[in-house]
């Protein structure tokens, strides 16, 4: 059992003038009219540090908050191995199954939870899926945190995974770049995937090995858009084997599967970067787990 979170917003424009009712069953609609009235009427939804009423009308700059009692949440594997530390940076290995940020019922249950136990300055840098192992940084000053997103942002992170795909690539090395962006998705409203609107991504996808008729692929990715490699791979007419979501196309299935859903094959191998302090290259490496070995 966690110990609860509060969700708080501060209302902008487009909310003012609504119900506090209307507004939270129209913004969160992962529960439904109901259910946010009986949030409300048990005393844990709050309009402006009192108990809000469903009928309590919303003005620009209120904030509304959500006391969400304890919870518990699903079992995960709660461990993680330190593969680099200093006094700037902090490298980790994640394991697969452990969300990386508190998110669709995940709290306590994450590695940014357990990873803060021991080293609470610690910043994640990026973010990996709940189904994807590997290597994870963190900065632990507010200094490298600016100098390591800097870099992430103009392409100076080298980023390097290991996947285990459905079928045999024609080609030994081949480049991915459709683009990624949001697309409706009955369940979820929208989620990412490819979609000619959307950002511009890049893939290089390079075959290590075969294996009846899946294939181990090396993927790098100068950019980083949301499942990059999972849309990608699918996209390519190789989805990940295992993958619960994306399918041939790089579009969602029908089977019902959503984004923290695991059981693809994805490993976050290599990142290699300037060090945010003395400048010197830091080449980071988390060992894959045995079926993405070559």
């Amino acid at each position: 059992m966690n110990a609860g979170f509060e969700y708080r917003e501060q209302v902008g424009p487009e909310a003012a003038g609504r119900t506090v009712l209307d507004h939270l069953a129209t913004r969160h609609a992962h529960s439904t009219i109901k259910v946010w009235r009986q949030r409300i009427d048990a005393g844990q939804v709050f309009l402006d540090g009192d108990r809000a009423a469903p009928s309590g009308v919303l003005r620009r700059g209120d904030w509304l908050a959500w006391r969400r009692p304890p919870w518990e949440e699903p079992p995960v594997p709660l461990a993680f191995a330190v593969l680099y530390r200093d006094d700037h940076l902090l490298a980790v290995a994640k394991p697969r199954g452990l969300p990386s940020i508190p998110n669709g019922g995940f709290l306590a249950h994450t590695l940014l939870h357990v990873v803060q136990a021991r080293f609470p300055e610690a910043t994640p840098m990026h973010r990996l899926g709940r189904g994807t192992s590997g290597l994870l940084l963190f900065a632990r000053t507010a200094a490298a945190r600016r100098a390591v997103s800097a870099s992430w942002r103009t392409g100076g992170v080298e980023k390097v995974y290991r996947a285990l795909v459905a079928g045999i690539p024609v080609e030994r090395e081949f480049t991915v770049d459709a683009p990624i962006g949001l697309v409706d998705h009955p369940p979820l409203g929208r989620l990412y995937a490819a979609a000619p609107g959307g950002k511009a991504a890049v893939s290089h996808v390079r075959v290590l090995a075969t294996r009846n008729e899946n294939a181990l692929v090396e993927v790098t990715i100068p950019t980083g858009r949301p499942h990059q490699i999972r849309i990608h791979m699918a996209a390519a007419g190789h989805p990940l084997v295992g993958d619960p979501l994306y399918v041939a196309g790089g579009r969602p299935g029908m089977g019902g599967g959503l984004p923290g859903d695991a059981g693809y094959r994805l490993h976050a191998y290599r990142l290699r970067l300037a060090h945010p302090a003395t400048g010197r290259i830091v080449d980071l490496e988390c060992a894959p787990p045995p079926d993405l070995r070559d």
